[in-house]
């Protein structure tokens, strides 16, 4: 057990060599910029002033407010997307008609920033949440749409034409034959999605509420403390890093538990291509 556990750690501290090198490089960086004068202090604080003014936030509470301020927007806008991309996404990849009508339409509006309907997302909801999530469920709304439709793509046609003629229903080609090929595309989608719905989760607060670590950098910048501006810069960061990890290991346990086989698609870019084929009926 002694030796099992010792293995482990080396192996942990292996792995964690590079990262705390890096960070470690760059905190000297910034300090070097500081001291060196490229940028007054005023406008750039040294690490340290930062580190002072997080353990400020977090010590007032302010900082878990608007933190749990910006997750409660989140789940319920990137929540909505996913509940609503996956299995629109996965009609529009299995019928021709679907994806024949609402191809162009999508096609027109995916490229329109989420950041471009804050205006009419205030007009309609007003200042407040409504308007936040609605803007989050568009940042990922198209991608987990786009990816479930991209992901049919993935199941062969021999698996359907096998399970139809042992005599499958809708129901089990679904859960059974569709679904496990599907998989692993979807996941990726989500993944992808969850970075465009934190990022623009923050442009959102900027403008449309009065809560939330997006409020929080403008609250400071007017503050002139740009020390917890470079906080809650930081803090975002963080949190977008650890939600990544938690929706990437929820997907594998997923997988294991459901017996799906779960292999990542090669790359985005083939992601990409398959987003664009399945609009344009190319199979």
């Amino acid at each position: 057990m002694t030796a099992k556990m010792y293995a482990h750690f080396k192996n942990l501290s292996r792995s964690a060599y590079l990262p705390v090198l890096t960070f470690i490089t760059f905190l000297l960086l910034w300090q070097g910029l500081v001291e060196t004068n490229l940028f007054p202090r005023a406008y750039l604080p040294p690490p340290l002033e930062v580190a002072v003014a997080l353990l400020y936030l977090t010590g007032s509470g302010l900082l878990l407010e608007h933190i749990g301020a910006s997750l409660w927007r989140f789940i319920w806008g990137y929540g909505l997307a996913a509940a609503a991309g996956i299995p629109l996404g996965l009609l529009l990849g299995r019928t021709n008609k679907a994806r024949e009508a609402v191809g162009p339409l999508i096609q027109i509006l995916r490229p329109i920033s989420p950041i471009a309907w804050i205006p009419l997302a205030i007009l309609w909801f007003g200042t407040g949440n409504n308007a936040a999530i609605f803007i989050i469920f568009l940042a990922s709304f198209f991608i987990i749409l786009l990816s479930a439709a991209a992901s049919l793509n993935q199941v062969e046609k021999n698996l359907l034409d096998m399970a139809r003629n042992f005599g499958a229903k809708e129901k089990d080609l679904l859960l059974k034959v569709i679904l496990p090929a599907a998989y692993p595309q979807i996941l990726l989608g989500l993944q992808v999605a969850l970075g465009a719905a934190w990022i623009h989760l923050v442009a959102g607060e900027m403008i449309a509420v009065q809560s939330g670590l997006g409020f929080l950098i403008i609250d400071s910048r007017n503050l002139l403390r740009y020390d917890s501006v470079i906080a809650a810069m930081l803090v975002i960061g963080l949190l977008g890093l650890f939600i990544n990890w938690f929706i990437k290991k929820a997907g594998d346990t997923a997988a294991r538990k459901w017996g799906f086989s779960y292999a990542a698609p090669e790359s985005e870019s083939k992601v990409a291509g398959d987003k664009q084929s399945i609009l344009f009926g190319e199979k």
